[in-house]
């Protein structure tokens, strides 16, 4: 067996890295980049290659239309290193307000830790200096008690506070992306506190970079949400929103030392400072997310954002593929509209808050092939669907290994339906096409997935 891991690991990573290292994806009259135009320090040949590829074609849904390129066709003046919040922001085009409008081919190598809490000087900010003056976690928890305020929804001059407190925040923490942009990590490269927006731009490439600890300094208090209300955070760690062709691959995403679970109980629920890792929502569509790593969060990717019928009719389509979802408790993803393909990803389910792991939401049609689930004491194949108001999904080819037992086939429907109602169709009515590679048989998928999932498996 461990024979045969090796080589299927060997293989996979041939057919990750190869295509980085081939002439094939230096788009043809772009010159190599020489370190002197470089804001920081010099890249190695093959780093200065991956920063230039392209998504393989027919690479999941991402490589559908013009496919993604990224920012593969920047001039030398538009290639730069960033090691700080402010060259970032200026390497994306000079100024966050706008950047997303700007659509000039360019690639950003991050090296090293950014920090979206960084102040002007470089200095680090925290939230009271983002909060409005009318704003404290102490009188927002006075006012809205549910005691006093009873369960509608907060309002008034605390609440407006703290909606201007978000406004501050977002308007540092959130970095926008324009079109025609490649984002890729040096080795160690890590952006924390901050949320990568892709919003109403096409064509981008996220790649090689751990993502830690977005948190939110204003949660807001939402009474009816659930029977017993809940705190609710606004900021993803990677948002897709009305994109396209958008390429995420060999990220890490993780609350690193902050994690929900360590944060307090205020009005007796948990007061929940992260929202998604990825989420990719309002009509986004044509992305590929691959070999990334997610570690330990509690809500992790939505796909699709309201059950309403509407603009997300079509859109919405996502090809998840050799991702290794280590830990976390729901949404891996949850599904709205979309026609998702998830095949070849890893999953280590544990412990006593663990809820679901493919939400079948609202006319929804996910595909899933050749998956591995790991399960921990207590869950079990039934669990690992969950139905958020969808009718069917294909599962074909996968396997569960539970708590204490051997690795074995599994239908994932006939699982769900055994103790739920109502039974959920084993048909989605589709059958993808957008592939590249082999697809691994499931239980040769945490052998090889596992290693190689992740920021800093790349050569960079």
């Amino acid at each position: 067996m461990r024979r045969i891991a090796a080589g299927a690991a060997l293989i996979t990573l041939t057919l990750t890295v190869a295509p980085a290292s081939a002439a094939a994806h230096v788009p043809a009259g772009v010159a190599a980049v020489s370190s002197s135009t470089l804001s920081s320090s010099a890249l190695s040949p093959l780093a200065r290659q991956l920063g230039r590829q392209t998504l393989p074609a027919g690479d999941g849904w991402a490589s559908a239309g013009p496919g993604t390129t990224g920012g593969s066709t920047a001039t030398a003046d538009q290639v730069h290193v960033v090691t700080t919040r402010a060259e970032l922001v200026a390497a994306l085009g000079g100024d966050n307000a706008t950047n997303a409008t700007n659509s000039t081919p360019k690639i950003v190598y991050v090296k090293g830790t950014i920090d979206g809490f960084e102040g002007p000087d470089g200095t680090l900010l925290d939230c009271t200096d983002l909060a409005d003056p009318g704003y404290s976690l102490q009188a927002y928890l006075a006012a809205y008690d549910p005691a006093v305020w009873g369960r509608v929804a907060p309002s008034g001059p605390v609440e407006e506070a703290r909606v201007r407190s978000v406004t501050n925040q977002t308007r540092h923490t959130q970095i926008n992306v324009g079109a025609n942009t490649t984002v890729i990590g040096l080795r160690g490269a890590r952006l924390t506190g901050l949320t990568l927006m892709i919003d109403r731009v096409s064509n981008v490439i996220v790649r090689n970079i751990t993502f830690d600890d977005a948190r939110d300094c204003f949660p807001a208090w939402s009474p009816t949400d659930g029977e017993a209300g809940n705190w609710n955070s606004q900021y993803d760690q990677v948002s897709v929103r009305r994109s396209e062709n958008v390429w995420i691959e060999h990220n890490t995403f993780t609350d690193g030392d902050n994690p929900d679970s360590a944060q307090p109980v205020h009005f007796g629920r948990p007061y929940q400072v992260h929202d998604g890792a990825l989420d990719i929502t309002h009509t986004a569509s044509l992305v590929t997310a691959a070999w990334n790593r997610f570690d330990g969060r509690d809500k992790l990717m939505l796909i699709g954002s309201s059950n309403t019928v509407g603009p997300d009719v079509g859109r919405l389509n996502v090809t998840l593929h050799h991702n290794l979802f280590d830990g976390s408790l729901q949404r891996l993803p949850r599904v709205r509209f979309g026609q998702v393909d998830l095949y070849n990803n890893a999953y280590r389910l544990a412990g006593d808050d663990f809820e679901y792991a493919i939400g079948v939401g609202v006319q929804s049609a996910v595909y899933a092939e050749n998956n591995h689930f790991t399960l921990g004491t207590g869950i079990t194949a039934a669990d690992l669907l969950y139905d958020w108001g969808g009718t069917a999904i294909t599962t074909r080819g996968n396997w569960v290994t539970p708590a204490g037992g051997l690795p074995r086939p599994v239908d994932l429907v006939a699982a769900y339906n055994a103790v739920h109602d109502p039974d959920l169709s084993p048909d989605a009515g589709w059958t993808p096409t957008l592939r590249h590679g082999p697809v691994l048989p499931a239980p040769l998928v945490p052998l090889v997935v596992g290693p190689l999932a992740g920021a800093d498996r790349l050569p960079l």
